[in-house]
């Protein structure tokens, strides 16, 4: 009886595995990073430089003095979060949602904002030379006083500005 029962319990042990691979092999292939949700949290000073954000939440999030340089943050929502000394140089925010956010002393410097929606943003002694604002509707106020400081040539898109912004 004990041959047969080692017998028993062998077979099970390879159906058990063979169970276990097809199923490993059948699943679908989860992505590396799935979007993050940081909503309404508290992350001042956070370092984020050059991370991979496509698609994040941080709507009504303090991030003042967070580091987003280099990062990638296409189509992210930072609906109404406090980006007050925050470092966005570099930073690709295309089709990003920014409508509400605080941007004071903000370096935005060399980011691309292309068809970010910004429309209610407040920006406010914000670097931006060099960023690329192409199809971004500002308000007339945000527009002037962006258009008052900015110069320079966006690295990535190879675009003024000034031209991007449409200022005089």
């Amino acid at each position: 009886m004990a041959p047969l029962l080692s017998s028993t319990l062998a077979r099970l042990a390879v159906l058990v595995q063979a169970v276990l691979l097809v199923g490993l092999i059948v699943l679908p292939t989860l992505p590396a990073q799935a979007a993050m949700d940081y909503a309404k949290q508290s992350l001042i000073g956070a370092d984020f430089h050059g991370a991979d954000l496509r698609d994040t939440t941080f709507n009504l999030t303090n991030l003042r003095g967070a580091d987003f340089e280099g990062a990638d943050l296409r189509n992210a929502s930072l609906f109404g979060a406090k980006l007050q000394e925050a470092n966005l140089r570099g930073a690709d925010l295309r089709g990003a949602t920014l409508d509400s956010a605080v941007l004071e002393d903000t370096d935005l410097r060399d980011a691309v904002l292309a068809d970010a929606f910004a429309f209610n943003t407040k920006f406010r002694q914000v670097r931006a030379d060099g960023a690329d604002f192409s199809n971004v509707s500002l308000r007339a106020d945000a527009l002037r006083d962006l258009c008052a400081s900015v110069s320079g040539v966006n690295p990535t898109t190879g675009l003024a500005t000034r031209d991007t912004l449409g200022c005089p």
